[in-house]
């Protein structure tokens, strides 16, 4: 049997895989962006955004930066919102499934709708960090 401590120990732990686990595609997304600078760049081309170079830098500095606060706990809310809206403009603007036909269509939609659930999940984050803060 577990005692209190090692409970609230283990649920601390639970918490924060499961925030990691939110986190993997902005943690994934940053690092190749990162470390392939190139290709980051192109991919800003590619949706349209200009300066290319500068969007590319923004988005790796938020990817890495507001994962980092939701996982370190530091602001938590903020990090979460961060990726939220981030996560909703981006779903605008890479999965238009509206303008796509066939099989393409398809997996832009599902897409789309995933990416909803992530902007849930983390304004459910940042609810609950502001709420425990506020208490």
């Amino acid at each position: 049997m577990l005692t209190a401590t090692q409970t609230n120990g283990l649920a601390s732990r639970l918490r924060w895989f499961c925030l990691l686990l939110l986190c993997a595609a902005y943690l994934q997304g940053g690092l190749v962006k990162a470390l392939d600078f190139p290709a980051a760049v192109g991919e800003m081309t590619h949706f349209g955004l200009q300066p290319a170079p500068l969007f590319a830098v923004a988005v790796i500095v938020l990817e890495l930066g507001a994962a980092a606060l939701i996982l370190t706990g530091w602001v938590r809310w903020l990090g979460a919102l961060a990726l939220a809206v981030f996560t909703a403009a981006a779903t605008f603007i890479a999965n238009r499934y509206w303008e796509a036909t066939g099989h393409e269509r398809f997996m832009l939609m599902n897409a789309f709708f995933e990416h909803w659930g992530l902007v849930g999940g983390l304004l459910l984050v940042a609810w609950h960090d502001w709420q425990e803060r506020r208490g």
